[in-house]
């Protein structure tokens, strides 16, 4: 029996919609007892957080991994209220996506453009940034190419480096843009509560 593709789940998942501080969230839960929770900015259509959350082993829920978007958003840490803190000096990485790319950026590296380098590694279905001053070393892999089945292309991996943070994008393949245009039509057919706080415009 063929695998369902990643677009056909997220059809088939059960989904709830709430428009909210000009953002439309959307809740997905899986027929396996997984949730997704997306923000969407609503003037863009710019994914803006996507969060998951499986049961534990007792079959509680989880705690939400942050897929895309800012891992230590005031929203979060009130979810999830952790007693031992990072160091803020520590380097942070996260993924903040726009319409064309993925993107991650690690804020708090200070080292120049010349001393990084990020790659491609095929086999491992990864990229990895190395540094030449063996300060810094992080693989990490875009779910989103896994769960479409595509593999990377080290063509369409770039970076940059600025105000001490590194920023690594990577443009999404066509078939990414299909899909998650089609899943936009989708979204915007869902009937969406409100929360009454006064932005509430009919669609």
């Amino acid at each position: 029996m063929a695998v369902p593709s990643w677009l056909e789940r997220l059809r088939a998942a059960s989904k709830t919609a709430l428009m909210q501080d000009g953002k439309r969230k959307i809740h997905y839960l899986f027929e396996d007892g997984k949730e997704m929770a997306e923000e969407y900015d609503m003037k863009t259509g710019q994914l803006v957080s996507r969060k998951w959350r499986e049961k534990n082993t007792l079959g509680g829920s989880g705690k939400w991994q942050v897929e895309v978007g800012d891992p230590n958003s005031p929203l979060l840490e009130a979810l999830e209220s952790e007693l031992i803190k990072e160091s803020s000096s520590n380097p942070i990485f996260m993924r903040k996506d726009t319409l064309s790319s993925f993107q991650w950026r690690i804020r708090n590296l200070p080292y120049p453009k010349e001393v990084y380098s990020v790659s491609v590694e095929k086999d491992q279905r990864c990229c990895v940034i190395r540094t030449t001053n063996k300060k810094y070393y992080k693989k990490f892999s875009i779910p989103d190419l896994d769960r479409y089945q595509l593999p990377l292309d080290a063509a369409a991996l770039s970076f940059t480096h600025a105000n001490n943070t590194l920023i690594i994008t990577y443009q999404k393949p066509k078939e990414i843009l299909a899909a998650e245009d089609q899943l936009q039509k989708e979204l915007r057919k869902i009937k969406a509560a409100n929360n009454g706080d006064g932005d509430c415009k009919t669609q």
